[in-house]
């Protein structure tokens, strides 16, 4: 690491003695790549993690500078697949206590430990000893975590959603090969198109009953900031053409996706992760005291008071997308139901499934426990919709059968609007779905 640190403390640009004159010679020194001393510079590492990280100090324009003066990181790194925050932090020579830390403050998240190739991290840190001041986590050009350090030493987590603007468009084509392939060529993410297999998994059997010349309609939206696609994208509306059936889907105000009558296309939730009701030792709460750090920090989920070995059932049917052994929420599961909904099961002593693996409601999941950093034993249980904590007793999930008598007529107007934006007007059979 010794070529690496002396790299890191040679090539500064300094901006401690910006001025409105001096502003102009510290852009030209910038485009030169003139080197001085400095307290704040943008470094990127090149290389792959294995290896040790090359910081290369950017050409940038003056526009650019002003901008780093403002909020300049000290290195970038694009994650790449196979990457630990633990190998990336030491490859930056930065200190363990520093991740566990981190770790600890992003309970509630539980992002930072499962960092995705192409995600950005960013690194504030202090030239005079090596000091990690702030760590940002970004996912997209809209959406990022910032992870900043106290003046106790403890970092506070801050997660940023940028404001944009939503367009929607319509996707139509043919089948030709598979139902993924094909949607994939029309211009449909991956998530959306494991999404809409999702929707109509009950009611259609994608290699079997589609087939060359079927055709399929579909209303998307897509969030950009500043004219760049964000990658952020939602569903409004789905319809395919067989040679028998027509199939219709359409996102209510609720979250949740109905055929054109109303009728629901998703499973009904479950309002609790067991098949015995245990004693709440915790509420949803997001200015909860912690009872063992005694600090003010958010709690996203709710607490059931279950002795060691109680099973714990998955409450919809989804996707596993996480199984791991965290060293504050202990070994926990993560399901993905749909592209609005996902669960989280923490503090379990046994985990009874795979990541990949689709689950049902009702099916055993873990045994609960005492893993990670808690007072006793219990299950903690969260439900995020569209990404977001929310309380899982009260909030509005798939339990009806069908459009609430409030939103009805209101499902009725998207429905007709939705129609009149995709082409071909859906039939009055009787076997519409």
């Amino acid at each position: 690491m010794s070529t690496f640190k002396t790299t890191v403390l040679t090539n500064f640009i300094n901006y401690r003695l910006i001025s409105l004159f001096g502003l102009s010679i510290i852009t030209t020194a910038a485009v030169l790549s003139i080197n001085t001393t400095s307290s704040i510079h943008h470094k990127e590492i090149q290389l792959p993690l294995l290896t040790t990280p090359q910081v290369v100090l950017k050409t940038l324009t003056p526009a650019a500078v002003i901008k780093d003066i403002v909020l300049p990181p000290t290195y970038s790194y694009k994650v790449k697949k196979g990457d630990t925050l633990s190998e990336i932090f030491s490859q930056l020579n930065l200190p363990q206590t520093d991740v566990k830390n981190i770790m600890a403050a992003d309970l509630n998240s539980l992002q930072i430990d499962n960092l995705r190739p192409n995600d950005i991290l960013r690194f504030w840190v202090t030239d005079s000893n090596h000091r990690l001041n702030k760590l940002q986590l970004q996912f997209n050009v809209a959406h990022m975590i910032d992870y900043t350090r106290e003046k106790n030493n403890d970092f506070t987590v801050k997660e940023v959603t940028l404001p944009g603007i939503w367009r929607e468009k319509v996707i139509s084509g043919e089948i030709r090969g598979s139902f993924s392939s094909s949607a994939k060529r029309a211009g449909l993410s991956y998530t959306d198109i494991h999404e809409i297999m999702a929707i109509f998994k009950d009611k259609l059997n994608f290699d079997r009953d589609l087939q060359a010349g079927d055709r399929f309609e579909i209303v998307s939206k897509a969030k950009y900031v500043n004219n760049q696609a964000s990658g952020d994208t939602e569903l409004q509306a789905v319809r395919l053409y067989t040679k028998k059936n027509q199939y219709s889907a359409y996102l209510s105000a609720d979250g949740n996706f109905y055929d054109q009558n109303g009728e629901s296309l998703q499973p009904a939730f479950l309002r609790y992760p067991t098949a015995k009701r245990f004693r709440i030792s915790s509420q949803f709460n997001p200015y909860r005291r912690h009872p063992v750090t005694r600090r003010i920090q958010p709690h996203n989920g709710v607490d059931f008071a279950a002795p060691v070995g109680t099973h714990v059932l998955a409450t919809g049917d989804g996707v596993v997308t996480r199984v791991t052994n965290h060293p504050y929420a202990g070994r926990y599961v993560v399901i993905k139901h749909s592209a609005n909904y996902s669960t989280r099961y923490l503090h379990n002593s046994r985990i009874l499934v795979k990541v990949g693996q689709r689950v049902k409601r009702g099916q055993e999941i873990a045994l609960s426990g005492r893993t990670g950093r808690v007072t006793g034993p219990h299950i903690h249980y969260e439900l995020l919709v569209r990404g977001k904590p929310v309380n899982p007793l009260t909030a509005k999930i798939p339990l009806a059968s069908s459009v609430s008598h409030q939103q009805k007529k209101a499902f009725e107007l998207d429905v007709t609007q939705y129609n009149h934006l995709m082409r071909q007007p859906l039939s009055s059979k009787e076997n519409n779905i």
